[in-house]
């Protein structure tokens, strides 16, 4: 993974596979696929779910692009940066009321050029399943305006998600990822090889339905995967003094930053599952670092080392 490449109008820096040394044994090699390092801004996993989002709304000259998200939405600063670069207009349906502090995250994605919306959380799934009916209408070709679902969630963003894993991440038996919307895990089960075993560490509380949304995505919806609950520390973006205590000691041991949101609970779910033996011997992981540290900034200073 050497050298720079370019998507469209964004340059994004070289990708390494790093080892986690305090996470290998005799038995286990574990090592991170560093997606963090692709880009300060559209960072992570966040290019590969938009890139063919973009393409296809420039594709059928759209002029604005939309889409969804909560208040911490790391998702709705990448695009509003994609959309920017691409002189395209934005607007991001919030899931909050104007009434509520506006976060680090939503001030960003506004000082990029999103015009921000704010639906109240009430009614916001029944607006936004209303809005993209429109678009699968057609009408997006008449309004100019491109709706992408939360987290690029759809066929386009599991279509990119598949581009993550390259040669680089074949020999690996087991890649393990966190899951919001399912649209990165599915793009993995689609992209992974015969003998990879697929793990998903949900981060939010939505046990019930989740495994059938990664399902509709898939290729082949009989591919194997597994998804491990139990880690999302009380639902999306919570937190508690041993997630950030084990955050803060990652960074000293191997200088990966974690995000309170995302990698930090997949981080401390894997090494969960090393201490409780869950991987045969003679694994090798390849742990999914999706990027997006946005998350962090509403923390207190100093809460975090890094």
């Amino acid at each position: 993974m050497k050298g720079s490449i370019r998507l469209d109008t964004i340059t994004i820096d070289p990708i390494t596979i790093d080892p986690i040394a305090s996470f290998s044994s005799s038995t286990i090699q574990s090592s991170i696929l560093r997606l963090d390092k692709l880009h300060p801004i559209v960072s992570g996993n966040k290019w590969f779910k938009l890139r063919y989002y973009i393409e296809d709304a420039i594709a059928h000259n759209a002029s604005t692009i939309a889409s969804f998200g909560g208040p911490y939405s790391n998702h709705l600063v990448a695009l509003a940066f994609a959309a920017k670069e691409n002189s395209l207009k934005c607007i991001g349906y919030i899931r909050a009321t104007k009434e509520d502090a506006i976060t680090p995250s939503l001030q960003e994605a506004q000082a990029y050029g999103m015009q921000l919306e704010f639906m109240g959380r009430t009614h916001f799934q029944a607006i936004k399943n209303d809005l993209l009916k429109k678009k699968n209408n057609g009408n997006h070709e008449q309004s100019g305006v491109y709706y992408i679902d939360e987290g690029g969630y759809g066929a386009l963003g599991t279509k990119g998600a598949a581009t993550i894993l390259n040669e680089h991440c074949k020999d690996y038996t087991t890649i393990i990822a966190a899951v919001g919307t399912g649209t990165m895990l599915a793009g993995l089960i689609n992209a992974a090889a015969p003998h990879q075993n697929i793990i998903g560490i949900p981060i939010l509380k939505n046990e019930a339905s989740i495994e059938a949304e990664i399902k509709t995505l898939l290729i082949d919806s009989t591919k194997p995967f597994r998804l491990i609950h139990g880690f999302h520390q009380g639902g999306y973006a919570k937190t508690n003094p041993a997630l950030i205590d084990f955050m803060n000691q990652l960074w000293e041991t191997e200088k990966i930053p974690s995000d309170i949101v995302y990698t930090g609970k997949l981080l401390y779910a894997v090494n969960s599952l090393l201490q409780e033996n869950y991987f045969k011997e003679g694994s090798k992981i390849l742990v999914i670092h999706s990027g997006g540290l946005q998350g962090n900034r509403s923390l207190p200073s100093g809460t975090l080392v890094y």
